[in-house]
């Protein structure tokens, strides 16, 4: 049961909000007031929002591809321009496909993607323990793993992935101070931040992934513009065939690698 909505309260939490520099006030208003439980819990929310934490972390979950996806706090928030990213993996992926979700954060693309195509053998892993219990809430618990990319996984996926989703982080370290507060202040450093050059962790799942994938098995992630004639070349050192697919409504890029048949 939501707090009992007035328009004195509405306007009261909207004007602390904008006063905070919040852009969509009204709707983070809405939301606030449809999920709390008391006056008290309402008022507890507006201050964390006001303090800067992401309005996900707030109310404890965000909306990704139709989803509503469990977030705790410290935790990844998955953007809406990845939802590009699952896009194209649902167009890769067969029913009953074996997918990995490398670096899975809140577990939400293996959750968007599994919710998308029937019988998906889904697995999850993320180094961060924060990450991975939140994961558990959101994909099957006992398919999540906890480790360094591929070292938790199960051996016998070896040369079955179909699929391989790598939301691996690719901020270079001497940018992550550019990031917004809700980012660079409340989400784990080890979800943002890819290396010098921002490409540190995908030349270690690319190196890897044609170990794991099977014959004809892909592997996709999101990259920036600037960033992807490296990416690029980055997947065919790997024994890759890579392929660019970009959303401009989104602003989003997804590099596709794919092991080749044979």
């Amino acid at each position: 049961m939501s707090v009992p909505s007035s328009a004195l309260v509405f306007s009261t939490v909207v004007t602390r909000l904008r006063a905070a520099g919040c852009v969509f006030a009204e709707d983070e208003a809405r939301l606030l007031l449809s999920s709390a439980h008391s006056p008290v819990e309402l008022a507890a929310m507006v201050d964390r929002r006001v303090a800067g934490l992401p309005l996900e972390h707030v109310v404890g979950w965000a909306e990704f591809a139709g989803l509503r996806i469990a977030v705790d706090p410290g935790v990844f928030v998955p953007r809406r321009r990845t939802e590009f990213l699952v896009e194209r993996a649902v167009a890769l992926t067969r029913p009953g496909a074996v997918v990995v979700d490398l670096c899975c954060g809140s577990g939400a693309l293996g959750a968007a993607l599994a919710a998308a195509v029937a019988g998906v053998e889904l697995y999850s892993a993320d180094v961060d323990p924060a990450a991975v219990r939140c994961a558990r809430r959101n994909v099957a618990a006992e398919r999540v793993f906890e480790g360094d990319l591929y070292e938790p996984l199960p051996a016998g996926l070896t040369g079955r992935v179909d699929v391989l989703l790598a939301n691996v982080p690719y901020v270079p370290s001497g940018e992550i101070g550019l990031l917004p507060v809700e980012a660079r202040e409340y989400e784990a450093r080890v979800a943002l931040d890819g290396g010098t050059d921002g490409l540190d962790v995908l030349r270690r799942v690319t190196a890897g992934a044609s170990r794991w994938l099977a014959p004809g098995g892909r592997m996709l992630f999101e990259t920036s513009e600037r960033q992807t004639p490296q990416a690029v070349e980055t997947v065919a050192r790997g024994g890759l065939v890579p392929s660019v697919a970009v959303s401009e409504e989104l602003y989003a890029t997804v590099v596709t690698g794919t092991r080749p048949l044979g």
